[in-house]
């Protein structure tokens, strides 16, 4: 026997309705005493009246005043348990069922099972929905946080839930016959299947190496691949504009609370981000002595070892990438962690490239859940990686990758197992209509307001659809036209906030839009975009 510890949002819950209920339960026992006590004394009266006024003559009249009396003490007792009945009821209904349900609080629930089927479920219930942006408020598509996908993993119910025994991952090891043996083998074996699925990367041959994000292993393969005993550390660089986001501030927005935690107004003061997380700032956090940032590659003319990193699709434009040095003594790292079928054509044969990095943040869009893998074709570069990482973390949480071997099983389920799916549940088929429909609202708000231009995106044949569509990237690439040399100020000012073009060694008349936010986030967004027709006056000093 064991005990079961859950997080529940009922404790708070408990207590409110056990303190309704006391007074209740004490109310009701008072009445039945009394009509037990009140039943008595009419049997007595009875036979009082019985012996003085019938003598015991009337038989009759006595056993119909009886009836009477005892009809009257039944109707009441049926009363008392009927009031109950409701009672208990209209408690249920509020307290477990009812308008109390969506509380967010955490508690504990032990329950006992039989320990041949014993385990350990931990989970938080949110049901907050939040309301569609007023005209007032910022909207924020700075960061790219995939909150678009949480309506079609709410729509799976529990075909993803995942139930972890206390006992389990005890260890700090995983596999000790694997060269990275932290790597759980359910979630090695889930990324294989996926990869075959969708054709998008080779797998044969290949060590899997897991990290806490893609940023841990973009790190780690730095570390790997650069020579330990260089004269001067070897330069690393990637063509412009490249991958940056903007370090995630909680008080970026500051909040004024109006009625509750999740009832505020943010359209009063905004705090400039300051950008943590980019190709640069990744690459020189560490202050390395074996590598360092040498900017563009398209500018990198030196004749020296380096280091070139591919993102293709790439962040923030979108479009293919191919390696620009193309130099001897070069090595590649290639971030495709947005190849897949819904934001661009899986082409074939499948990638197949010495280093490739994927993350389910970008895939499934569980950012949240801090996973990604890289494919190594060396032995030594994968031990190198997994030392990395061993160094920084001592490896990687074993319930993250449960969680997102799960995650994988059913993508991969949805494609080849559709008599089980509903029309229209496949992952990729679902996500790919997503993005099409968000890409045509977003262009026909660009055309709408005549101030902007997005790029276009060259068609191609997807062998895993069998389609062809142009790009669909998972960022929009937007330049403000005309007089507008700051596009980020621009929109700032109309109370939308994204990602100026400097970030990512481009122009300021460039800005990074997010494509992922939650429906009425987007729909919100475009039609503010829509709206915006004119150039803002100039000021009175630059004229």
């Amino acid at each position: 026997m064991c005990d079961v510890l859950r997080f529940d949002s009922r404790y708070e819950l408990f207590r409110s309705g056990i303190s309704f209920l006391i007074p209740q339960v004490l109310i009701h026992v008072m009445i039945f005493a009394l009509l037990k006590r009140k039943g008595k004394r009419n049997h007595d009266l009875l036979s009082v009246v019985s012996q003085s006024y019938l003598r015991g003559e009337d038989r009759g009249v006595k056993k119909a005043i009886l009836m009477a009396v005892e009809l009257r003490t039944m109707v009441l007792g049926h009363f008392l348990v009927i009031s109950l009945a409701l009672n208990a009821g209209l408690l249920y209904r509020n307290y477990c069922g009812g308008e109390h349900k969506s509380q967010n609080i955490f508690s504990f629930k032990s329950e006992c099972k039989n320990s041949s089927s014993a385990s350990t479920m931990a989970f938080l219930e949110t049901n907050f929905q939040p309301s569609k942006p007023a005209l007032s408020e910022v909207i924020d598509l700075d960061h790219g946080d995939p909150t678009m996908y949480e309506r079609y993993w709410q729509q799976t119910g529990d075909r993803t839930t995942v139930v972890i025994p206390g006992w389990k991952f005890i260890s700090y090891f995983s596999d000790v016959r694997s060269l990275c043996w932290f790597l759980e083998p359910e979630f090695a074996s889930s990324v294989v299947r996926l990869h075959k699925l969708v054709g998008n990367a080779a797998t044969d041959g290949r060590y899997i190496v897991v990290g806490t994000g893609s940023t841990q292993l973009f790190q780690a393969a730095l570390y790997a691949v650069s020579p330990p005993n260089a004269s001067e550390p070897i330069s690393v660089v990637s063509a412009a504009p490249f991958y940056s986001v903007s370090r995630l501030q909680p008080t970026f927005l500051l909040p004024r609370f109006v009625n509750s935690m999740h009832d505020f107004d943010v359209s009063h003061t905004v705090v400039d981000r300051v950008v943590l997380q980019s190709y640069p700032q990744i690459t020189d956090f560490l202050r390395s002595g074996l590598y360092k940032w040498a900017g563009d590659a398209r500018k990198f003319k030196r004749d020296a070892p380096y280091i070139e990193l591919v993102t293709s699709p790439n962040n923030p434009d979108g479009l293919s990438r191919v390696a620009v040095v193309n130099r001897d003594r070069g090595v590649l790292v290639h971030d495709l962690a947005y190849y897949w079928p819904q934001y661009t054509p899986i082409s074939s044969p499948p990638a197949d490239h010495d280093i490739m990095l994927f993350t389910v943040s970008k895939s499934t869009g569980h950012a949240g859940t801090r996973l990604g893998w890289a494919l190594v074709k060396d032995k030594e570069t994968a031990r190198k990686m997994t030392e990395f990482i061993v160094l920084t973390s001592i490896g990687v949480s074993k319930e993250s990758q449960l969680r997102a071997a799960k995650i994988l099983q059913v993508i991969s389920d949805s494609h080849e197992q559709r008599g089980i799916f509903d029309e229209g549940e496949a992952f990729f088929e679902h996500k790919y209509h997503h993005m099409a429909r968000r890409w045509k609202q977003l262009r026909a708000a660009v055309e709408k307001s005549k101030l902007f231009r997005l790029p276009e995106f060259p068609h191609g044949k997807c062998e895993f659809s069998g389609r062809t569509f142009a790009l669909q990237p998972a960022f929009a690439w937007l330049k403000c036209e005309g007089d507008t040399e700051d596009c980020e100020a621009f929109l700032r000012g109309h109370k939308v906030l994204t990602r100026s073009g400097k970030h990512f060694g481009e122009s300021t008349r460039h800005v990074r839009i997010s494509m992922l936010p939650r429906d009425e986030v987007f729909d919100q967004f475009t039609e503010r975009l829509a709206s915006i027709t004119s150039l803002p006056l100039p000021s009175p000093s630059s004229t």
